[in-house]
């Protein structure tokens, strides 16, 4: 088995395509009008409007309604993306931090609200377990 994407459903997919495109400096790729990915070396942040809800079943999924993901990206320098993110990001729930399994960390709001993580592996342990 192979983890190769976590997906999120919004209302306004443009604005949250945008959004993923200017923090992660990353193209996003289009498939459709209604589903975008945003393709990482570890797998891809698929971004969805809430019309491909109509091939699943109804309901199944509510857009802007996530409050127990996170969506984390590993970054070189934590510090300078929170300078970098300043004018982009509204919403900082948690300024750089070093957190005790020893990744320093940022936490802020998408557009639609999930909470997304930018950290920086800097203890002697975590760096060993992202440089398998």
């Amino acid at each position: 088995m192979n983890f190769v994407s976590i997906r999120i459903i919004t209302d306004e997919i443009k604005r949250l395509v945008r959004f993923y495109e200017t923090i992660t400096g990353l193209p996003p790729k289009w498939y459709t009008e209604d589903f975008a990915e945003i393709v990482t070396p570890a797998g891809a942040l698929a971004i969805a409007s809430t019309r491909t809800m109509a091939l699943f079943r109804e309901g199944v999924a509510r857009p802007a309604a996530n409050h127990s993901v996170i969506i984390e990206f590993r970054v070189d320098d934590v510090d300078e993306e929170y300078r970098k993110l300043a004018s982009v990001v509204g919403d900082v729930e948690q300024e750089p931090t070093t957190m005790p399994w020893g990744n320093r960390s940022l936490l802020f709001r998408d557009p639609d609200g999930n909470l997304v993580n930018f950290f920086t592996p800097v203890s002697v342990e975590a760096i060993k377990r992202f440089n398998r």
